[in-house]
């Protein structure tokens, strides 16, 4: 299924496991007596709750499944707990600089809790994957969809 371990952040865990148990307690059960409850109609051919209800439960059952896979294979890794906190790991927090001073401060966290708008690259994508190991100083090159571009660590930090 998945050759490399699933990192993740104990909140992105919690979020994980948030949507999950959403779906599964809340959403689920009440679609569920809608699509009863249409069915009880008559005629399901042409019946809107029902055929919507129906397609929205396999839908819920298809996140639900993809879920509960990855919170199997997720290994919760606590970045506040890094010893090493010289170089860049999972859930460091990092400032680099662009050949043209262009500052970015970005955090490694698990592929699963991603959001590059709001500064969080997973740990598996390439820029993560030039800057893992690197300490304050280091230049790392990465190959990115516009070009290859070279990037300085400026600040590594840990929470907690």
């Amino acid at each position: 299924m998945i050759d490399r371990p699933n990192y993740i952040t104990p909140a992105g865990y919690s979020a994980l496991k948030a949507e999950y148990d959403a779906l599964f307690a809340t959403e689920r059960p009440a679609l569920v007596e809608t699509i009863a409850w249409a069915a009880g109609n008559g005629d399901r051919s042409e019946n809107g709750d029902y055929i919507y209800g129906r397609k929205r439960l396999r839908e819920i059952d298809r996140r639900l499944g993809w879920l509960a896979k990855r919170m199997k294979a997720a290994k919760v890794v606590d970045p506040a707990r890094q010893e090493d906190r010289s170089k860049i790991w999972f859930g460091a927090t990092v400032t680099i600089a662009d050949e043209d001073d262009n500052h970015r401060t970005l955090t490694l966290v698990g592929d699963d809790e991603a959001d590059a708008g709001a500064g969080r690259i997973g740990w598996n994508s390439p820029l993560a994957r030039a800057l893992r190991g690197a300490a304050v100083g280091d230049l790392r090159r990465v190959m990115l969809p516009a070009g290859e571009k070279e990037y300085e660590v400026m600040e590594i930090g840990y929470p907690g």
